[in-house]
């Protein structure tokens, strides 16, 4: 309802004297929208504000026009797109017409606001549309972000989810795309030649390859650490679900620690990798039931450091390795001054696991229990704070696991999309 009433006033105060411009740009940004490409879990990101802010611009510094009208109507055919209307997927176009719009509108009113009166004869002219610019992207994707945010607390209660959680991280790129979409109008106003538009549709469709290399390295590192699951979890069958687990346990913990969508991307990849130092060590050492003796450790170490080394030689992977590096630690020579948040979060996310599943050797500890056993060790391996939001997120969520309980997988999130024009 604000999108539509938003619109229902500019349409009222303002014009668009050159609406076969506007429908180039609004071209432009559909096309773009169309092909919006995953920037993180489920966050949909093109160049479209980069179209928005030209546009805005150039209707700006127009004098007649209005960029607050331009960019709203633009914003609002956006969330429009063929397979949501093939799916009835009702809610996401309507979430996304609401929240485009309405951001949409505050950057174009800003825009109005400090290049309606620019003077074309400024020696300052660039740097003054740059600021503009920039500024608007800002105005947008705050705007977005608290929208978004709003609305997802609302439909999902209390649960943080894993898109929304650090908005803030794409400000740079948005910042950018606001500077470069600034200059480009400026440009345009200044040449005044239709001709001009062809080198500036260029400039967008250069813009959104980059994205698209982007999320196809994401994906690419994504289905590399999918991969090194599926080989750990077909060699050793008794671990099938746990890395998943852990992972569930470890965004639990962040998200009760108000950790970013970085952080807890981060700390998920360090999950899906900490138990891949069992591919180096012997079958039947894996397989062992009972306890292991001290030159066993000693072999199951030195394996799992040799892996640990080779991961550490993959870029993408490099941050992740000193946090997934929890098992077989020599516990006399464990420091806990040395030892990181992140990389308690991942050891307390295994051993809860492993205390509340039915191993080869022994049955599965009640909850209650397994909480009673961290927090008696006293390695410092599992810090207070880390155990303290396990358990809090785990009571928002009202899942129970271990012998007495109902261990239940990590619940699947409804696949709910946001754009980021």
């Amino acid at each position: 309802m604000g999108g539509l009433a938003c619109l229902a006033f500019l349409f009222i105060e303002f014009s668009i004297p050159s609406w076969w411009l506007w429908a180039v740009f609004a071209a432009a940004f559909v096309l773009l929208e169309l092909r919006a490409v995953e920037v993180n879990d489920r966050m949909l990101q093109s160049s479209g504000l980069m179209v928005l802010l030209t546009a805005g611009t150039v209707f700006a510094m127009d004098g007649e026009a209005s960029a607050t009208l331009a960019v709203a109507l633009m914003a609002a055919v956006g969330p429009i797109l063929p397979d949501g209307i093939l799916k009835r997927r009702w809610f996401q176009p309507i979430a996304n017409f609401g929240q485009m719009v309405i951001a949409a509108t505050a950057a174009g009113w800003l825009l109005d606001t400090t290049l309606a009166r620019l003077s074309d004869d400024s020696p300052l002219l660039f740097l003054q549309v740059a600021l503009a610019g920039a500024a608007a992207s800002l105005v947008y994707t705050v705007v977005n972000i608290v929208m978004v945010r709003t609305a997802v607390r609302h439909v999902y209660g209390g649960r943080t989810l894993l898109p929304w959680s650090g908005l803030h991280v794409l400000l740079p790129s948005q910042v950018s795309m606001g500077i470069i979409g600034g200059l480009l109008g400026a440009a345009y106003h200044t040449v005044g030649k239709p001709a001009v538009i062809v080198l500036i549709l260029l400039v967008f469709l250069f813009a959104h390859l980059s994205l698209i290399s982007y999320s196809q390295l994401r994906e690419a590192h994504q289905a590399a650490l999918r991969g090194f699951v599926k080989a750990l979890e077909a060699r050793d069958l008794y671990t099938r679900g746990h890395t998943e687990r852990v992972a569930y346990f470890s965004q639990l913990i962040g998200e009760e620690l108000r950790f970013t969508g970085t952080q807890l991307e981060r700390l998920r990849w360090a999950c899906l990798i900490h138990d891949l130092g069992k591919l180096a060590i012997p079958a039947d050492l894996v397989a062992k039931r009972g306890r292991v003796t001290a030159d066993e450790m000693s072999q199951m170490r030195e394996a799992a450091a040799k892996v640990q080394h080779i991961l550490a030689e993959v870029d993408f992977l490099r941050p992740m390795v000193s946090i997934s590096s929890v098992h077989y630690i020599d516990l006399e020579k464990f420091d806990p001054e040395a030892w990181s948040l992140e990389a308690s979060i991942v050891a307390t996310a295994d051993a809860f696991d492993a205390l509340t599943s039915t191993r080869r050797d022994r049955m599965a500890m009640t909850q209650p229990e397994a909480f009673v056993e961290l927090r008696a060790d006293e390695s410092g391996r599992f810090f207070p704070e880390v155990i303290d939001a396990l358990e809090k997120g785990l009571e928002r969520t009202g899942e129970v696991y271990g012998g007495a309980g109902v261990i239940r997988s990590s619940p699947q999130v409804a696949p709910v999309e946001a754009h980021l024009g």
